[in-house]
């Protein structure tokens, strides 16, 4: 589905978020969910759509050698999985794109790969809780135009960009992020020649092709009602969220390299942008991101939109450096 057509079904959408704001319109769907639990303001839930796993998340993927894969633009984006010890996997944002979760073990860690192309979150985290170890689905439901997770076991419901429990037996618990990041298939592929990547999933999609296509050059986010990014920072830049803080992408191009707050952050060329044009691998370069401690180890980071860093972090810090 197009990005147009995206917005000419978000009339409906809207409508529909009058009813939804009494959570007693969701319970035919979700029986098993305690709604006295919440942590959100039911207004801000909106329905993008697809009913619960409609959107089918991943569980237990396989894998290939990197030299046998053969169907990724160089410039794809994928996120890239590397644990210490553990031969380094990459997720391409083409099966993504269309999944938005995968439920995967790497070593011992079980972890949920996700990306969520309404703010371009694209987060790891690790699957574990003091309730045991959880497997995710995607609700069909949105708040702030971000994917609202939810666990297969207590059927929870989890915002994907905080990694946190909103709804349900798990609200406010908060997931363990790993360190994760976003890089192009050439890059990881140079750099991993006896890495692995996951292999197409057995589904009837478009893999390759971005059903949002122009999404992040449009003038405003899909479903989204909150307040603007401030310092006129466009709605849909991206930004280098770490923590509370976030640097604007547009810096990083004049600055490649840039070192504060204790963290070191580097851009360089070289991946293609999922939301641009109809074909991923041709999306236009909106480059790559490391994040790194003075130690040198990678830090937990997203590279998402600014609306959707200054909806979940009103107060957070906007590293505009000069």
């Amino acid at each position: 589905m197009k990005f147009r057509t995206l917005v000419a079904a978000a009339g409906l959408t809207l409508v529909m978020s009058a009813a939804s704001a009494d959570p007693n319109f969701w319970k035919n769907e979700w029986p098993e969910t305690d709604f006295t639990n919440t942590s959100v303001e039911w207004i801000e839930v909106m329905s993008d759509g697809p009913p619960k796993d409609g959107i089918p998340a991943l569980s237990d993927p396989t894998f290939l050698n990197v030299a046998d894969e053969s169907r990724i633009d160089p410039l794809e984006p994928v996120i890239t999985v590397e644990l210490e010890g553990e031969i380094p996997r990459a997720y391409p944002i083409r099966y993504l794109t269309w999944h938005e979760i995968v439920n995967d073990v790497v070593g011992d860690v079980p972890v949920a790969v996700t990306f969520c192309p309404l703010c371009n979150s694209g987060i790891t985290f690790d699957r574990r809780t003091p309730v045991g170890t959880l497997t995710f689905g995607v609700s069909g439901k949105l708040r702030n135009s971000d994917m609202i997770m939810y666990d297969r076991e207590t059927q929870s419901w989890w915002q994907q960009a905080i990694g946190q429990g909103i709804v349900g037996e798990l609200n406010g618990v908060e997931l363990t992020t790993l360190p994760t990041w976003m890089e192009s298939w050439e890059q990881f592929s140079t750099r991993n020649p006896d890495g692995l990547v996951m292999d197409e999933p057995g589904f009837n999609r478009s893999y390759g092709a971005n059903p949002y296509r122009g999404y992040d050059t449009s003038r405003r986010p899909f479903l989204y009602n909150g307040e603007m990014p401030p310092h006129g920072i466009g709605p849909l830049e991206r930004v280098v969220r770490v923590g509370d803080r976030a640097w604007p992408l547009s810096r990083l191009r004049d600055e490649p390299v840039i070192n504060e707050a204790g963290i070191e952050v580097t851009w360089i060329a070289g991946q293609a942008s999922a939301l641009d044009t109809g074909r991923i691998g041709r999306g236009r370069d909106v480059g790559s991101i490391r994040v790194k401690d003075a130690s040198g180890n990678d830090l937990p980071h997203d590279v998402m939109f600014a609306f959707a860093y200054h909806a979940f972090w009103p107060d957070g810090e906007w590293m505009l450096g000069g």
